[in-house]
């Protein structure tokens, strides 16, 4: 889940904007196309769709994002169609193994709340 979900021109009241909503799987597309530059096929693989949705998902981000720049629009990150993956994680600081979502900014061993933890390879 993204960590900042609003952004707006500076000097502007909020309600003052028109805002446009990017879904997170469209910021996602954007995160591993744009900022990780990763390929189509590998975008899509990482989002469990095919290229050909990944393709229109990225076209449609790239389209609200330019619109939001170019006109002073807000843009709002929030909803869409999407799960997150859990994984068997393992905490180095107290060894307890659990399951969960991995967000390296959010997720704490649930016995010792550390978030000094790894993925277990099964």
């Amino acid at each position: 889940m993204p960590e900042f979900t609003f952004f707006k021109p500076a000097g502007v009241p909020k309600a003052e904007l028109p805002e446009i909503q990017l879904t997170v799987e469209e910021l996602e597309a954007v995160r591993l196309r744009d900022l990780e530059a990763l390929e189509y096929e590998e975008c899509a693989q990482k989002m469990s769709v095919s290229r050909p949705t990944f393709h229109r998902i990225i076209v449609i981000a790239r389209k609200k994002i330019a619109e939001a720049l170019v006109n002073g629009s807000a843009l709002r990150v929030t909803g869409g169609n999407f799960s997150l993956a859990k994984h068997q994680l393992a905490c180095r600081a107290c060894g307890h193994h659990w399951e969960d979502i991995m967000c390296c900014r959010r997720t704490r061993c649930p016995i010792c709340q550390a978030n000094d933890w790894h993925k277990v390879d099964i």
